[in-house]
């Protein structure tokens, strides 16, 4: 049987692998070979509880070239120039590395989601690349900012990308969204939540969300009261350090923190597998819950509001469990995901400012306030009822699945 490599961006963050987990898995259970390759410790903990082998990345260069942090994130070639694609020498670098792992491994089918150099290694290869994306990565869209013109100096790395493309016999790029198109493209979403602007080559399955089979939530989350809200805030990754700030959501984590510790709510707080700042545990409010990891579909089950950062799974798995959301978006891709639930009325959005320092703040008061509407308007729950009526009519992983398999088995 063919082997599949599945591909991220290398970031220490679960929704892009929660993304591709759970279609992995099905295409192992048909016989494929499936590998990943993911160093990072979060992304890297998910792999060994879905039994899935990671493989050890290949050495390529750091970056020497960035563009300045903000917040302001207008699109994918805005994102690249943020992490580093500026840098010719990075580009060649991380996609040989990319080439070398594929090769080493044998991959038949290149399966990505958001990792740029796996997708030109693909290309320079000729491996066939099944991309699974959100729409606002797609090029026939607007980006990530598509409710506003974007100026005209937004950096982009595609100067550098055309100096490396023809080194491996490919063609220049307008955008570098076109190299996330793959010869098959699926849409992590539905038509309602990853809309389209332009007919585009592309197949809606719905949301790919994570849990593992047999998962449970502990028999604490079954001991809290019915008598009280139950809220979950899920963070992510507090701290992206020194290489991405601007993604960083600890402004969510000082924000539910200062406008939930008096509220009459009980609140379980997760990061998804990161650390918790030490001044930030001791701090908890007495009606805080703080557990790393727990199994996201149960836990949005259980819960009458999601707090959440934005990511394109947090907000999607709201509307596949019928749970309304307050959502803070720490920069403009999961604005745009916010925006899109909210624009169907499931969820509510609270937007951080950010200083002239880059440092972001969250107001406090109008956190509180969203929480107490959303908590108290019956709407956002039948709101994200019917969105998950809709939602579950899609096939999801299974068929994503189906599709890559019927895929793989003409390349």
């Amino acid at each position: 049987m063919k082997k599949i490599l599945c591909t991220t961006l290398p970031s220490n963050d679960l929704g892009l692998l929660t993304r591709t987990l759970p279609v992995a898995r099905e295409l192992a259970a048909m016989g494929y070979e499936v590998a990943y390759c993911n160093p990072a410790p979060a992304p890297a903990a998910l792999i060994a509880e879905a039994g899935l082998e990671n493989l050890p990345p290949k050495p390529w260069p750091m970056p020497s070239a960035f563009a300045p942090s903000t917040m302001e994130v207008w699109n994918l070639d805005h994102f690249w120039a943020l992490i580093g694609y500026l840098d010719e020498n990075f580009i060649r670098g991380s996609c040989e590395a990319m080439m070398a792992l594929m090769t080493d491994y044998g991959a038949d089918v290149v399966l990505d989601s958001w990792n740029i150099s796996a997708c030109l290694a693909a290309r320079a290869l000729g491996k066939p690349l099944v991309s699974i994306i959100q729409a606002d990565m797609h090029p026939a869209n607007r980006g990530f900012i598509w409710w506003k013109e974007p100026p005209p100096d937004v950096p982009s790395p595609v100067p550098a990308l055309n100096r490396v493309l023809p080194d491996y016999g490919l063609p220049p790029v307008r955008r570098s969204e076109e190299l996330h198109v793959g010869d098959l493209t699926l849409i992590a979403g539905t038509p309602e939540t990853d809309p389209f602007s332009e007919k585009a080559d592309v197949i809606h399955v719905g949301p790919i969300l994570w849990q593992r089979p047999d998962a449970a939530l502990p028999d604490w989350i079954g001991a809290l009261s019915r008598e009280k809200p139950l809220v979950w805030v899920y963070t992510g990754n507090p701290s992206y350090g020194p290489v991405a700030p601007w993604a960083d959501s600890i402004v969510l984590l000082r924000g539910c923190v200062a406008a939930l510790a008096d509220e009459d709510v009980q609140v379980v707080l997760t990061t998804g597998h990161h650390d918790l700042p030490e001044d930030a545990l001791a701090s908890l409010p007495a009606n805080f819950r703080y557990e790393p990891y727990l199994p996201g579909i149960a836990m949005a089950e259980r819960s009458d509001l999601l707090i959440h950062h934005g990511g394109h799974g947090s907000s999607m798995t709201g509307p596949y469990t019928g749970t309304p959301a307050v959502i803070v978006p720490t920069y403009s891709e999961r604005e745009s995901n916010a925006r899109r639930v909210a624009a169907l009325g499931a969820a509510a959005v609270v937007v951080p400012t950010e200083g002239v320092s880059g440092e972001k703040d969250v107001s406090v008061e109008e956190l509180r306030a969203k929480v107490r509407q959303v908590l108290s308007d019956p709407s956002f729950a039948l709101n994200a009822k019917r969105m998950a009526e809709t939602i579950r009519t899609y096939g999801g992983a299974s068929e994503a699945a189906r599709l890559i398999d019927s895929f793989a088995k003409r390349v």
